[in-house]
């Protein structure tokens, strides 16, 4: 046989690296980790591991920062032994464990649930424009908070959970007059445009019959604020997030599919009425237990998505990333906030307002230059 008669030599080919953890198995090939674990695998691409892991970093240098700087400034290795529960004056511990930190930890938790959130609602509508307030999710919540305040004249506590009760209820109502034969993305905004429409006429109402005082603190609730955040909402909030996120990984599994369009997500065999559903009661309730806790922070659902899947790309689903980066938005919006005009605080949404709404502008603009209209 000749040297030209030789069969060529295979392709070499990249042989995925697989790692086994106990229930746990990790697969490395062609950029992408897939992690298996209990018969439940997630496939990410190794770049959004990376952003993941710098953007945490940055979340946590702007907590620290964030506790540090204050009226009554306290250095960064005194923080890390207050929270590390080292040492420190007993001043420091009041400042540290009472006042800053779980503030701070609140909007962390806050930011998180609402990148998340937007990821989720971005990405089944297929609208870069789309966040949860289209959905009415904020104005229930807020309509609920108010009707709280200033009929019922309660406080924060009580106020926090009659918004959870009106976003709840907003999630119902949008589901049974969306829902038909499955639910359709298009169907489902046009009806969170109506139902946000009507609740925000009622929040209206509502502030027209408020005292002076009641009106200025709902004022404050629908600006969205941190102000007087303690542990009594950095609790329920991680409950929220530890049962909530894990369930809309699995529910984002289809997400990708779903991005082609219903026929052809149907026809690759994805059912389309389990997937939507489970996509929009895990996004809704992320969406619910952050406005329950914060207010209706503007423009974070929005803006921390497209942030983090201009960073990841469009491999991967970005909901771990989305969610950092909305965690790193309302750390260091809120660090401005509280410092920017000393001695005065200003709401949180006050900032992200700033910051959003000439993103959202620019969205626009780019939208309509391309053609796409949103």
């Amino acid at each position: 046989m000749t040297a030209s008669a030789l069969p060529a030599p295979p392709p070499l080919v990249a042989q995925p690296r697989v790692r086994t953890l106990g229930a746990a198995s990790i697969h490395l090939h062609a950029g992408l980790l897939t992690v298996r674990l209990w018969g439940v695998s997630w496939r990410t691409s190794v770049r959004a591991v990376a952003i993941s892991l710098i953007v945490f970093g940055l979340v946590v240098i702007g907590l620290g920062w964030s506790v540090s700087v204050g009226d009554f400034p306290i250095p960064i290795r005194d923080v890390v032994k207050e929270i590390a529960g080292i040492g420190g004056s007993t001043d420091s511990e009041f400042i540290v464990h009472t006042l800053r930190l779980p503030r701070v930890l609140t909007g962390v938790l806050v930011g998180f649930a609402f990148g998340v959130s937007g990821q989720i609602f971005q990405r089944m509508v297929r609208n870069p424009l789309a966040s949860p307030d289209i959905l009415g999710l904020s104005s229930g919540a807020a309509l609920g908070a108010v009707f709280s305040i200033v009929i019922l004249e309660s406080g924060t506590i009580s106020a926090t959970g009659a918004a959870l009760i009106g976003s709840v209820c907003t999630v119902i109502a949008i589901y049974l007059l969306a829902i038909k034969q499955g639910i359709s993305s298009y169907r489902l905004v046009l009806v969170g445009i109506g139902i946000t429409a009507l609740l925000e006429a009622g929040v209206e109402y509502l502030l027209t019959r408020a005292e002076l005082n009641d009106a200025m603190r709902a004022t404050v609730w629908l600006t969205g604020s941190l102000n007087g955040r303690g542990w009594e909402f950095v609790r329920p909030l991680t409950l929220a997030l530890v049962i909530l996120v894990p369930v809309s990984m699995v529910c984002t599994r289809n997400l990708r599919v779903l991005e082609l369009g219903d026929d052809a997500a149907a026809a690759l065999g994805v059912n389309l009425r389990r997937s939507k559903l489970g996509l929009t009661l895990s996004g809704a309730g992320l969406a619910a237990a952050a406005t329950a806790a914060a207010g209706p922070v503007g423009f974070v659902a929005l803006v921390a998505p497209q942030i983090a899947r201009r960073l990841v790309g469009e491999r991967a689903v970005g909901i771990i990333p989305a969610g950092l980066v909305g965690a790193a938005v309302m750390v260091f919006a809120d660090l401005i906030a509280r410092r920017a005009f000393s001695p005065t605080e200003l709401p949180v949404g006050v900032i992200t307002a700033v910051v959003g709404a000439p993103y959202l502008l620019w969205l626009l603009a780019r939208a309509n230059k391309i053609g796409t209209g949103g």
